[in-house]
């Protein structure tokens, strides 16, 4: 009886991690050349990275529950799985939201936040490629390290863009509607700093 092939974890994040970043740049030239009459059509992409990263967790999950062996902790391989997740399913969820909120145009400086996003989501997907040498790379703190600076340079836009929300704006559904789309993507911009993060401290508990 032929021996089944050892799972490869790493490998299966790293997939995670470039559906993740495929998405996030799709997602940034959405915002750049946003219409609402294409946004069906130009986040269908984005859709099926997701349901695509919904297969590879799901595959993960199962072998998980039956390796002997993993490479490293089975939380840690869990977590930063679902750390990545929660990157594709912000990205994929605002665009639900821009259809349901009817959003008509991008206000100033989102397409920036979007970037960023983007950004982000490239640093993450470097560093899962590094994962399988992270006791010898000499990438993997340096693309954390650029993670988690794209992080703070966020914060200062979303408190940037909020605080002029709120002073300039008079039309309170306005405020409403882009109070939660500017709360989204703050929270997709932090779960790819708490991605790499948990990479972080798994590289040093197995150092």
């Amino acid at each position: 009886m032929a021996r089944k092939k050892q799972y490869d974890f790493f490998k299966a994040i790293a997939e995670l991690a470039d559906n993740t970043h495929q998405a996030a740049e799709s997602f940034a030239v959405l915002v750049q050349n946003y219409d609402p009459a294409t946004l069906i059509a130009d986040s269908e992409k984005i859709h099926t990275l997701e349901k695509d990263s919904d297969q590879v967790i799901a595959e993960l999950t199962n072998e998980l529950y039956d390796a002997f062996i993993t490479p490293i902790d089975r939380e840690d391989i869990l977590v930063i799985s679902e750390r990545i997740d929660d990157i594709l399913d912000g990205i994929n969820g605002l665009t639900y939201l821009f259809e349901n909120l009817v959003v008509s145009e991008m206000r100033p400086e989102t397409e920036i936040f979007a970037q960023m996003i983007a950004t982000a989501a490239k640093g993450v997907h470097t560093a899962t490629e590094e994962l399988p040498k992270f006791k010898v790379s000499k990438t993997l703190k340096s693309m954390i390290d650029e993670v988690n600076s794209t992080e703070s340079e966020a914060d200062r836009l979303y408190s940037k863009l909020k605080k002029r929300l709120f002073s300039e704006e008079t039309d309170l559904l306005t405020i409403i509607k882009w109070k939660e789309i500017y709360d989204k993507f703050e929270e997709i911009i932090n779960a790819s700093e708490d991605a790499v993060d948990i990479i972080d401290g798994m590289i040093i508990k197995n150092s």
